[in-house]
C-alpha cells in the first residue's frame, strides 16, 4: 500500500497532478521532513533533542503510570471480574503490562502520529489480550459510509481488521505527530546544538588578556602564560591575581551576540514545550519557574497535556473492549489523584472537610492515605459533632 501511495503521488496510474521529486510534499512520503534551516527531521534525530526526549518521555510514561479502572456507572463500583479490567489495569498480555502498552502506544502516537494494538479475542468474542502493532504495518482506511477499518501487514500478507479489533490512539490534530507539527522548532534546536559543538571543537575562547607597558621576549611570554595557568586553574580558579611591572588583566565579557544565542536556545525549549502542550518548567526550562507552583504545574499538565490523551484512551478502550450494552452500564476512568497530591497539611485539611460534610467515610480517607480499613469506618457521620454514644444508638436503630 505504501508503494501504491507513492505511485499515485508521483502520477503513475492516475489522472491527478503528479508531484515532482523536488516537491516538499513528495519528500514527506519517504519520511523526510525538510525545514527552512535545511535539517530534515524524523523521529530518530528529533529524539536527540533533549527537550523533545523529555516531553515525549514525560507524556508517555505518565500516561502509562496512571492506573485505569472499569466502573459501574450507577454505583462507581470497580468491576474487577470483567475481562477488560485485567487488560487495562493488570496485564495486556503475558509479556506486557497494561501500563507498558499504554506507554508504548502513546509513544508511537507522539513519534508517528498514531499507535495501535490488536484485540485478541476468545471464541465467544471476549477480549483476551492486547498486542501492539508496529506503526509502519498499520494503514487506516474507511468504508463508503465512513466506518473505519485497518489493513495490517503481517509476515504472511495483509489482513483486514474491524475498527472494534484495533485499539487506536491518535496524536493531536487527527493523527498528526507533534514531531511533524514542530519540525521547524526542533530543527532550529538541532542547528543550535551543532553550531555550539562546532564552535567548541574548532574555535577558541579566551577568558581575558594580560597587557604589559613594554615589549616582552617570546620565551618570557611563554613562561608568563604557564605560570598564570598553573596559579589560576583547577582548584585555584577564582583566586586574586598579583601583577607587577605595570601589567594589567582585562577579562573578556560575554558579548551581545553570545547573550542572544543563549536566549534563543532557551526560546527553542519553550517552543518545543508549546508543540507538546507541556508547561516549559516540566521540560527543564526553569528561568521563569518558582518553587511554590508545583501543584499548579501538575494541574496545568493534567488539564492541558494529559486530558486529551486520557479521553482518547478511555474512548478506545470502550470501543474495543465493551459491547454496546456494557458501554451503557460501565465506563473506564484513569485515576489521576497522584498528579494532584498536595502537601501533608493541605491534604489533612481537605480530608477533614470532606469528612465533616459527609462526602467521605473514615475508610475512604484511610484508603486515600494507603492505610487498611478499620471496623465501623464505613459511616458518613460527622466525627466532630457525633459522639460515640450517638453512633451506637444509630447502629442499634
Amino acid at each position: 500500500m505504501a508503494f501504491q501511495k507513492i505511485k499515485n503521488a508521483l502520477g503513475f496510474g492516475t489522472e491527478e497532478k503528479a508531484l515532482t521529486l523536488t516537491d516538499p510534499d513528495a519528500l514527506s512520503l519517504f519520511g523526510v521532513l525538510p525545514t527552512a534551516s535545511g535539517v530534515s527531521i524524523g523521529p530518530g534525530n528529533a529524539m536527540r533533542v533533549p527537550a523533545v526526549a523529555c516531553a515525549v518521555g514525560l507524556i508517555s510514561e505518565t500516561i502509562g503510570a496512571l492506573p485505569v479502572k472499569l466502573y459501574e456507572r450507577n454505583t462507581k463500583t470497580a468491576l474487577t471480574d470483567h475481562p477488560a479490567y485485567r487488560l487495562v489495569h493488570d496485564r495486556a498480555n503475558p509479556w506486557t503490562s497494561a501500563a507498558r502498552i499504554r506507554e508504548q502506544l502513546t509513544l508511537d502516537a507522539l513519534l508517528h502520529g498514531a499507535g495501535h494494538a490488536q484485540v485478541i479475542r476468545t471464541g465467544d468474542g471476549t477480549p483476551y489480550e492486547l498486542h501492539r502493532l508496529e506503526p509502519g504495518r498499520v494503514q487506516a482506511d474507511k468504508e463508503w459510509d465512513g466506518e473505519p477499518f485497518y489493513r495490517v501487514t503481517t509476515d504472511t500478507g495483509q489482513v483486514r481488521l474491524s475498527y472494534r479489533d484495533v485499539l487506536r490512539i491518535e496524536a493531536i490534530d487527527g493523527g498528526v505527530s507533534p514531531i511533524l507539527l514542530g519540525r521547524e522548532a526542533i530543527a532550529l534546536a538541532l542547528t543550535f546544538e551543532q553550531h555550539i559543538s562546532r564552535s567548541l571543537k574548532n574555535g577558541t575562547r579566551i577568558s581575558g588578556t594580560i597587557s604589559y607597558p613594554g615589549e616582552l621576549k617570546p620565551e618570557t611570554k611563554v613562561n608568563l602564560l604557564k605560570d598564570w595557568t598553573y596559579v589560576h586553574s583547577g582548584e585555584n580558579t577564582g583566586l586574586p591575581a598579583l601583577l607587577d611591572n605595570g601589567a594589567n588583566f582585562t577579562p573578556m565579557a560575554m558579548t551581545l551576540a553570545d547573550a542572544e544565542f543563549a536566549e534563543n536556545r532557551l526560546e527553542q525549549i519553550r517552543e518545543i514545550a508549546r508543540v507538546f502542550r507541556i508547561p516549559a518548567p516540566m521540560v527543564g526550562e526553569l528561568s521563569r519557574a518558582t518553587w511554590s507552583n508545583l501543584e499548579q504545574l501538575n494541574r496545568q499538565f493534567l488539564q492541558s497535556t494529559l486530558k486529551p490523551w486520557l479521553i482518547d484512551w478511555v474512548d478506545a478502550y470502550s470501543q474495543c473492549l465493551l459491547t454496546e450494552q456494557e458501554d451503557r452500564e460501565a465506563y473506564f476512568e484513569a485515576v489521576t489523584d497522584d498528579l494532584l497530591t498536595t502537601d501533608t497539611a493541605a491534604r489533612a485539611t481537605a480530608y477533614g472537610q470532606y469528612r465533616s460534610m459527609g462526602a467521605l467515610t473514615a475508610n475512604e480517607v484511610r484508603a486515600g492515605l494507603n492505610l487498611p480499613p478499620k471496623d465501623g469506618g464505613d459511616t458518613l457521620d460527622n466525627p466532630h459533632i457525633t459522639t460515640p454514644e450517638n453512633r451506637s444508638k444509630d447502629k442499634a436503630a
